[in-house]
């Protein structure tokens, strides 16, 4: 059965959907000013992951990942550069699409725009004044009223007063209490705006998406998942909206995803270590992030350096060398022999890539050693799942070709070589080959979990 690690109830759970064989999940999207960056990259690539492993396994998945196309950040990006809001935003959706097809994201079923559902929020606004937790400032904005719901900080795990404590919170004396957040905001002079029982205005940017996970998921549904920044406030203002509007639980299983890292320090635009999808893409294949992300566990920190991913591009290419030179068959997997058991195993316990991954290796090991076509084609297969493997090998390696010639596939198979020079105690072939390498500028080391490389 598979098992997910659920934030709110902060264990792994067994998954029990609400409906049986059928799945709904709402994932956060993107707020589209800027072009997408690596934590963006992570996000998509994680819940496309997860969405396969789903649809694998035989559930029927609703997949929603909202767009955020009205913000503060929009706004003045807009003003900035001197264009229509629209204009803005169709460019930057654009561009996060180009984005995510090169990593191999499959599209999901909905992606609702935020701007398309003002009408669901002023319903489910309305919702939250009749029920008292929501109030009308004197300044002509909507809060929440969040003293009014008893859950609020379950998501978090925080009490209210620890809350307030330990978080800066935006100094507006038109709030009953710090900590109430904006529903619905007053228009200000050369912003967009809709009309509203309130008054001209627009939306806040947490009941967008209750509003949006609402009207295509239901009040219930079983997964929502996002960034782990998104934890608080955002989620945990989510519930307090569709729970406090509804008396219902909104969520099953809340999932999020780890914060990615630049050489061990938080990726931001002030530390000059902020890296979009783009720049990466100029030094590496696309399939190699995808890999790079997939190789870590979802839940842990993720950690980008140019040496992390050129390890992932070895590793990757090590794959592509077991199937390379054979006709596979396109294959059903069958799920009882020994490897795909521990595949499903390990993907089932709350996806477990890592381990998912070194199942692969090992079938690429067989598949190197015997070049038995059952073999490669099982590899391919379950690779497939995570999105990884369906190119044709000579296509992925010879992108990596050094000015002599000697791409990636070559240096793999002269390790390969060598391996088995050793294991014959044809030592002097090995020497041999080991030269050949440094000659033309790479550097082998030898560890136990085999021989790696590098260009010098």
């Amino acid at each position: 059965m598979l098992k997910i690690y659920n934030t709110l109830a902060r264990e792994k759970q067994d998954f029990k959907p609400i409906n049986p064989g059928e799945v709904r999940m709402y994932v956060c999207g993107m707020t589209v000013y800027d072009l997408c960056h690596l934590g963006h990259a992570r996000v998509m690539v994680v819940f496309d992951m997860v969405a396969r492993w789903l649809r694998a396994s035989g559930y029927q998945l609703t997949y929603v990942r909202n767009i955020t196309d009205i913000d503060d950040k929009i706004i003045q990006r807009a003003a900035q550069n001197g264009e229509p809001i629209d204009a803005l935003t169709n460019r930057f959706i654009a561009a996060m699409d180009e984005d995510a097809a090169a990593l191999g994201i499959v599209k999901p079923d909905l992606e609702p725009r935020a701007t398309h559902h003002i009408h669901d929020m002023l319903d489910l606004i309305g919702t939250l004044e009749k029920k008292a937790l929501a109030y009308r400032a004197d300044n002509g904005d909507v809060y929440y009223a969040v003293r009014g719901f008893d859950g609020y900080g379950k998501l978090s795990g925080k009490s209210l007063d620890d809350l307030r404590a330990g978080e800066r919170v935006e100094v507006d004396t038109h709030k009953r209490d710090p900590m109430d957040f904006v529903l619905w905001k007053a228009a200000k002079p050369g912003e967009p705006a809709w009309d509203s029982p309130w008054g001209p205005g627009r939306p806040g940017w947490h009941i967008e998406c209750s509003a949006m996970s609402e009207h295509h998921l239901g009040q219930h549904f079983d997964i929502h998942g996002g960034g782990q920044d998104l934890q608080f406030p955002h989620h945990e203002n989510e519930i307090a909206q569709s729970e406090g509007a509804h008396g219902c639980t909104m969520v099953n299983y809340w999932m999020h995803n780890g914060f990615v890292r630049v050489d061990d320090e938080k990726m931001s635009k002030s530390l000059g270590n902020f890296f979009t999808i783009r720049e990466v893409l100029k030094q590496y294949d696309a399939e190699v992030l995808r890999f790079f992300i997939l190789r870590a566990h979802y839940r842990s920190p993720l950690n980008y350096s140019d040496q992390h991913l050129d390890d992932a591009k070895q590793a990757l290419t090590r794959l592509y060398t077991a199937l390379r030179g054979l006709d596979v068959p396109s294959a059903a997997i069958d799920w009882n022999t020994p490897h795909a058991v521990r595949f499903r195993a390990s993907m089932d316990d709350d996806f477990n890539t890592p381990e998912a991954v070194a199942v692969l290796f090992d079938l690429a090991n067989d598949a190197n050693r015997t070049r038995d076509l059952q073999a490669a084609a099982q590899l391919k297969a379950l690779a497939g799942i995570l999105g990884l493997l369906q190119r044709a090998p000579e296509d992925f390696l010879q992108g990596d070709t050094a000015a002599d010639g000697l791409n990636a596939g070559r240096i793999e198979t002269l390790i390969a070589e060598r391996t088995a020079a050793k294991k014959a105690k044809n030592f002097a072939e090995a020497d041999r080959i080991r030269k050949e390498l440094q000659d033309n500028g790479v550097v082998l080391e030898d560890t136990p979990q085999g021989t790696i490389w590098r260009r010098a």
